[in-house]
């Protein structure tokens, strides 16, 4: 009689996709409700991919995104695992810290006062 050694419990190892933790969320979310009180950002919208989590933030729901805010843990050791991508597709910001990668788009909250 063989015994076969099976667990319930999948293979711990490669994840079948990449999400953003709570604790990045927070961050992220953190700045969206800044910049909707502002008024600049109406929408988002997030997608968890087998290689990169992303949230996109729109002006209006119907639109091309204006910003990605990328999470790809395979560029960790190279170029950083966040990046901020504008609506043409260029990389704005890039790093392993995602509050230092984000302070590119907190530009956009300070304005003059007159």
């Amino acid at each position: 009689m063989n015994v076969q050694n099976t667990t319930p419990f999948p293979k711990q190892g490669i994840p079948e996709q990449v999400a953003f933790h709570r604790t990045e969320l927070g961050v992220i979310l953190s700045l969206y409700g800044r910049m909707v009180a502002a008024g600049e950002w109406r929408d988002y919208g997030i997608s968890s991919l087998r290689d990169m989590a992303v949230f996109s933030v729109f002006r209006r729901t119907a639109e091309n995104p204006l910003y990605r805010i990328e999470k790809r843990p395979k560029l960790r050791n190279k170029q950083g695992q966040y990046s901020v991508v504008g609506i043409d597709g260029q990389v704005l910001k890039r790093g392993n810290d995602l509050k230092t990668v984000l302070r590119v788009l907190e530009r956009k909250l300070i304005r003059a006062i007159d």
